[in-house]
């Protein structure tokens, strides 16, 4: 896909149908440790993924074999579940099965993503904007909500346009570092002037990691308050 105005038509090539409730998930991918991968397990498979699957949900995401998209894709596997996983990743990123790293730092794609969407770029965070613009045009007016599990810089980005987008964002507490930071500034109304700023806003909604029922209702509440506020 080389234009933003391509979105739509790409979409219908691929077999990925629009107006569907949208979750986005963003976070930490490669810069995630392993133990805060394991410790987040549970928030994935009993928070999100009960959720997606009780809205018929279309899940979007960065689509690397790393971090919370790692997470998402092997917990969809492990359920048995069916909804579409579309990842959608800076082509100069990610390394292709059978082709060639474009770059040192390259990585894989999650195996367990229905649909890996490639867009321009040679830098991580290239992708955001196209992130965005897909979870627009695969929600076509239907509710959409992000969650964020911990994260690093880029994630801040991720989070800003979902809150000027007007789609509500999740926080997952606990989770680490960007999602922490946000959180923090929810409570104390200082810190990183990014965290200030989305923690601020009104599409912000703090939830708790150790509590993967509520997590679970957070993002079913988000779909359900904007399909009754049509």
């Amino acid at each position: 896909m080389s234009e933003h105005s391509d979105v739509a038509a790409t979409l219908t090539r691929m077999g990925i149908d629009v107006g569907r409730a949208v979750v986005v998930v963003i976070g930490g991918a490669g810069g995630m440790s392993d133990d805060a991968a394991d410790g987040l397990t549970d928030v994935v498979r009993d928070g999100v993924l009960p959720a997606v699957e009780r809205h018929g949900a279309t899940v979007i995401d960065g689509g690397t074999d790393s971090g919370v998209m790692r997470l998402i894709g092997r917990a969809r596997a492990a359920a048995g579940a069916t909804f579409l996983l579309v990842g959608v990743a800076a082509e100069g990123t990610v390394t292709v099965p059978g082709g060639q790293a474009a770059q040192d730092d390259a990585a894989a794609l999650e195996p367990h993503h229905t649909h890996v969407i490639l867009v321009p770029g040679t830098q991580w965070g290239d992708e955001s904007s196209w992130i965005a613009k897909v979870a627009g045009a695969v929600a076509g007016g239907e509710p959409s909500v992000t969650v964020l599990v911990n994260g690093g810089p880029i994630a801040f980005d991720d989070a800003t346009r979902s809150v000027a987008d007007g789609r509500s964002l999740l926080v997952v507490a606990g989770s680490g570092r960007a999602a922490d930071a946000i959180a923090d500034a929810r409570t104390s109304g200082g810190g990183e002037r990014n965290a200030v700023t989305i923690a601020a806003s009104p599409f912000t909604e703090i939830v708790a990691l150790d509590d993967p029922a509520a997590v679970a209702a957070a993002v079913s509440g988000a779909l359900e308050r904007q399909e009754a506020g049509r």
